[in-house]
């Protein structure tokens, strides 16, 4: 399954976009729409978008940021699809996407929220996405509108479609 156009475009405003390095909530090096900066990249000063080596010390054009989005988005996609063992529709997909691109991938396999989402648990979703409010111990009010926007595009399928066929 790929996350909607719409739920992408949601993502891209709720990770916001920066052009230039800077450190996260949590004091991670990002770049782009909430690119975390590998060992790899730091060290060399060059990110790889597409198979092709970008230098990212004086900044990434727009275009670059939304394929390096892009990029990172499918691998969240794919583990997701693979995570998940009950249907979704593309609002719930999109959803899942957005907040696991924002919490990690570790975070959603041993989270309490895939247990029950895979036992077709859909109604609890949405309190355990409220519960991932927290950054190094603190409530964090980006993290309660993200989570409160996630809910409200888990719940409701007219925000990015139904999927095809």
């Amino acid at each position: 399954m790929k996350m909607s156009k719409q739920g992408l475009d949601l993502l891209a405003q709720w990770e916001g976009i920066k052009l230039t390095m800077y450190k996260d909530v949590a004091g991670l090096p990002t770049i782009g729409v909430g690119h975390l900066l590998t060992r790899d990249e730091l060290s060399s000063g060059k990110i790889f978008i597409h198979d092709k080596a970008v230098r990212y010390a004086d900044g990434l054009t727009e275009e670059q940021a939304i394929q390096l989005l892009d990029q990172d988005v499918q691998t969240v996609e794919k583990f997701v699809t693979d995570q998940v063992q009950v249907d979704l529709q593309l609002n719930q997909f999109d959803a899942l996407v957005s907040f696991t691109f924002n919490v990690g991938k570790g975070a959603l396999k041993n989270s309490t929220l895939l247990k029950l989402l895979n036992k077709g648990l859909y109604d609890e979703v949405p309190n355990q996405l409220a519960r991932w409010v927290y950054s190094g111990g603190r409530k964090i009010r980006g993290l309660i509108n993200r989570r409160r926007n996630e809910i409200n595009l888990w719940n409701n399928p007219s925000i990015s479609g139904t999927p095809p066929g």
